[in-house]
């Protein structure tokens, strides 16, 4: 199995690495729009592998936002900083303190209102995990009266949950490591996410089970602060060569990243 697994990251920076290699160099006006202090400065949350899953070293880290920031830094000429967060509710907590030139989010209605963002690039199924000895089989057995439900603070799954829970309490977690710990400590009954974390989690918590079905999906797109609007067609056309070369699948792979939907 670590032979394979091997084999897989190793085709994947192969394939990154040869798509980088046809990459087209930008304007300066869309370079600076892009990257005004001169680095690309590219905020992932921790612990899902749709942004990073840290390694002992920087290099060690995997994750489709932390590839594809790295690829966009190296086509435009600047250096890649990441600037790391616990959850994707502090990352727009960055943006309003000027912190990050790029992020990559899930679309939401409120999120629209405040960053540029691109057409999704990657959807993954929004479910719940449950702890070792759960009783709760299935996803109609979670809305009930008592029953607690956890979920990221400022998490795209908070609107889903909204407008489908009516018995259950939602209870705010700070990110996901917290809401792993609330899982475990019997703090929440289930935690709710995108299945791309909830199987990042399980394959730490012995027993766990991320529930068959879906409750909603994220669609991730990458988003750029307001007022850079200049450098959004670049950014789409990037993500566009990124998934046509192979890129995407690449990083995915990379991060063996779980409950994308086929598009």
């Amino acid at each position: 199995m670590g032979t394979l697994r091997w084999l897989i990251s190793a085709l994947a920076g192969l394939l990154i690495a040869t798509s980088a290699n046809s990459a087209s160099a930008p304007s300066p006006e869309i370079r600076q729009a892009l990257a005004p202090t001169g680095k690309l400065r590219v905020a992932l949350y921790t612990g899902g592998p749709t942004n990073i899953i840290q390694g002992a070293t920087p290099g060690a880290s995997k994750g489709v936002g932390f590839d594809l920031g790295k690829e966009l830094a190296r086509r435009i000429g600047v250096p890649f900083e990441q600037v790391i967060y616990p959850s994707a509710g502090s990352v727009m907590d960055g943006l309003n303190a000027g912190q990050w030139d790029v992020a990559f989010l899930a679309f939401t209605p409120q999120r629209e209102k405040v960053v540029n963002l691109t057409p999704p690039f990657l959807v993954i199924e929004h479910g719940y995990l449950v702890a070792a000895g759960s009783p709760i089989t299935t996803m109609a057995a979670v809305d009930r009266a008592g029953l607690r439900i956890g979920a990221p603070q400022g998490g795209s799954v908070n609107a889903t949950l909204a407008s489908t829970i009516k018995n259950a309490t939602i209870v705010p977690a700070a990110g996901l490591a917290a809401g792993a710990d609330m899982l475990k400590s019997g703090a929440v009954d289930v935690f709710a996410s995108n299945k791309a974390n909830l199987f990042e989690l399980s394959d730490k918590m012995p027993g766990s089970r991320v529930l068959d079905g879906r409750i909603g999906v994220d669609e991730i797109t990458m988003a750029l602060p307001k007022g850079r609007e200049a450098a959004m067609p670049y950014v789409r056309q990037f993500l566009e060569q990124a998934k046509a070369k192979g890129l995407i699948e690449a990083a995915i792979a990379r991060a063996r990243l779980r409950g994308a939907v086929d598009q």
